[in-house]
């Protein structure tokens, strides 16, 4: 099998080391840092000549993501993976996030990491609502989940810089969750606090959606932590003018 041409997965070139190593280890190892049986990269002959300089075997990483996105789905006959945006969309149907298949990836997968985010913000108290609310500086007085939810969306309209700090938060919960470390570049001041207070009930809610999923296959302990890494990617990407000031 070989790389697709997707437009969605072309600016993981542009990605750095650091954050594409976290993505090439969600690909390749399980919870206890074993390799998958089923997983193809590391046996890549531009795997072994560049690692750990990840973006030189950028496509290799893209291909195995839509290898691992075939094996998502019923037709796993097809001798070939998927794209991304099927990818992100069979993620989305099995989370049940609220999407418009029309829309672009940015926004379905902005739907699925605000998804995530409500969940983990009913399972946290008042008091940790507020520090949220006061970390990332949003309008309202309204300490509950649904409120919470509403200024969110109100300021990622206003600044899509929070957008990048909602994907920070849960891929970094995320990985913490099942890789047991979070990301090296989640050490900005102005969102450690936010990013470690959510770190526990982001935790739950990946918990709950592996226990959910057991039955429907393997795969999807892949593609969903992908998925979830890639939007991050993607907003660190989007917003690398802002992380270099």
């Amino acid at each position: 099998m070989a790389y697709k041409l997707d437009e969605d997965l072309e600016f993981l070139q542009y990605c750095d080391n650091d954050s594409l190593g976290l993505l090439v280890e969600t690909l390749t190892t399980d919870k206890d840092g074993k390799k998958r049986i089923s997983e193809e990269l590391t046996k890549q002959s531009k795997y072994k000549r560049h690692y750990p300089n990840h973006n030189m075997y950028w496509e290799e990483i893209a291909e195995e993501i839509q290898k691992f996105g075939g094996n998502s789905f019923v037709n796993i006959f097809r001798g070939s993976g998927v794209k991304y945006k099927e990818i992100l969309c069979d993620v989305c149907d099995k989370m049940k996030v609220n999407y418009n298949k029309n829309s672009d990836v940015l926004v379905i997968e902005q739907n699925l990491l605000m998804k995530i985010l409500e969940e983990a913000l009913e399972k946290m108290s008042e008091d940790d609502i507020k520090e949220i609310v006061k970390e990332l500086n949003l309008n309202t007085t309204n300490f509950t989940s649904q409120a919470t939810m509403a200024a969110l969306q109100i300021a990622i309209k206003k600044s899509g810089f929070l957008a990048y700090k909602i994907a920070l938060i849960v891929a970094n919960a995320i990985a913490k969750a099942l890789l047991g470390h979070g990301l090296k570049l989640a050490t900005n001041a102005t969102i450690t606090r936010s990013v470690a207070i959510f770190a526990g009930p982001i935790g739950w809610v990946i918990t709950g959606i592996w226990t959910a999923i057991d039955v429907a296959g393997p795969a999807y302990r892949v593609t969903i932590p992908t998925v979830i890494q890639i939007a991050y990617l993607r907003q660190a990407y989007i917003n690398r003018a802002q992380l270099i000031s």
